[in-house]
């Protein structure tokens, strides 16, 4: 186990706010005096089982402490997925079944082992424990905070003040989140900024049980690849870990030399002395950072597939867009030999480039879509089905129509 100042460096990487600090070294202190690794907790509601690069943000993070020694409990929120965690909504979530949280939570344990080791990981489901609680525990639980205090979370206030309904049941989410931290007994709490309000609600909740308060550690929330907003399957600027390498590599690069710094400290492996060096090159021109962005787009798309893969995906890249060639492996799309015409939105839509036909639309007239090389810009036009056509959607996709 390293000793508790550089084990500091290491965690305090890319993080916002450590809650409080002091209370960190010394726990780490302890832990390295007495030899006994930290419990380590950060829970994840299993509403959404693809993960995306700014999911992995948070997984990285528990890796490092992992690295160091530490126990990482992997907390999947099965009971409280059927709750609905309320973080940031404008309305009452609509909770999902069992079969669908289990479901989802198999689903998120695969994906989550490709970023940490199943060896160090305890994986436990909060229903081991919140099932088996009475009704006059959760009666208990309710009486330790007030409504006032509640309100005080701005999604809550927000709605209220607005007159939108705030069901009782999401005041209890802060409330199980923080009973979770006390029958686990975790030292830390991973969570994102936007979870602030439930992850202070564990150290109070922790204190009214008489156990020692666990230290917050809050990570920013990833930007997409469009620099703006959050990382978002639903804004279509998202890295999902489980598209293919060429599609990782090429999103990578398509990302600001400004937030390229950012995933290189919430996502990359390299080590602070090399991060710091890299930074220290970027800022007196002896990097570039094109190549700084393929070094790290390699990186990510080998850890999500392989070498070879991610080799594949950089020769591939560069043969589309520096010698403006064709990918080896183009998908075929076989069109019914009855058509005369084929109507490009459906094609793109029952081929998978586009999620509906409307999609489709919106995206030929955006002029993200190429006929033979020749810009598609009428997506009522109809187009000959008696030859092939080379179809290619934004600057990535290709596929031939037959």
């Amino acid at each position: 186990m390293h000793k508790p100042e550089k084990q500091l460096d290491v965690i305090k990487r890319g993080t916002v706010e450590i809650i409080p600090e002091n209370e960190l070294l010394q726990k780490l202190e302890r832990s390295y005096k007495n030899k006994i690794p930290l419990r380590v907790k950060a829970g994840f509601d299993p509403t959404a089982p693809d993960i995306h690069l700014g999911h992995t943000v948070l997984l990285e993070k528990m890796r490092q402490f992992q690295n160091l020694g530490h126990t990482v409990i992997f907390l999947i929120g099965d009971f409280t997925g059927m709750v609905g965690d309320p973080t940031g909504r404008s309305e009452i979530r609509k909770p999902l079944t069992k079969e669908e949280v289990l479901q989802n939570a198999e689903t998120y344990k695969k994906q989550a082992f490709k970023v940490l080791d199943p060896d160090k990981t305890e994986i436990r489901f909060n229903s081991e424990w919140l099932e088996k609680m009475t009704s006059i525990d959760f009666a208990r639980l309710g009486a330790m905070q007030t409504v006032a205090r509640m309100l005080e979370r701005e999604d809550f206030k927000r709605r209220f003040e607005n007159q939108q309904e705030v069901s009782i049941i999401e005041f209890y989410y802060p409330l199980i989140q923080a009973y979770d931290s006390v029958h686990l007994k975790s030292d830390i709490e991973l969570g994102g900024t936007d979870q602030k309000f439930n992850l202070l609600m564990g150290r109070t909740i922790q204190k009214k049980y008489d156990n020692p308060e666990q230290v917050v550690i809050m990570m920013p929330l990833l930007e997409g690849i469009d620099g703006v907003d959050k990382m978002s399957k639903s804004l279509g600027n998202y890295i999902g870990i489980n598209e293919p390498a060429k599609e990782i590599y090429g999103k990578i690069l398509s990302v600001s030399d400004e937030l390229m710094i950012k995933y290189y400290e919430l996502l990359s492996h390299i080590s602070l002395d090399a991060l710091n060096t890299l930074k220290q090159g970027l800022n007196n021109g002896t990097v570039h950072p094109k190549k700084a962005k393929e070094d790290l787009a390699l990186e990510i798309a080998e850890r999500y597939w392989d070498k070879d893969a991610a080799l594949k995906a950089r020769e591939e890249f560069e043969t589309v867009f520096k010698d403006k060639g064709l990918p080896d492996d183009i998908p075929v799309f076989t069109v019914d030999d009855k058509e005369q015409e084929i109507w490009l939105p459906k094609i793109m839509k029952d081929s998978g480039l586009a999620k509906s036909t409307g999609e489709a639309m919106r995206l030929i007239k955006q002029g993200g879509v190429h006929i033979d090389n020749e810009k598609w810009i009428d997506p009522h036009k109809k187009l000959s089905a008696g030859q092939e056509h080379l179809l290619k959607v934004g600057k990535r996709r290709f596929l031939k129509l037959r």
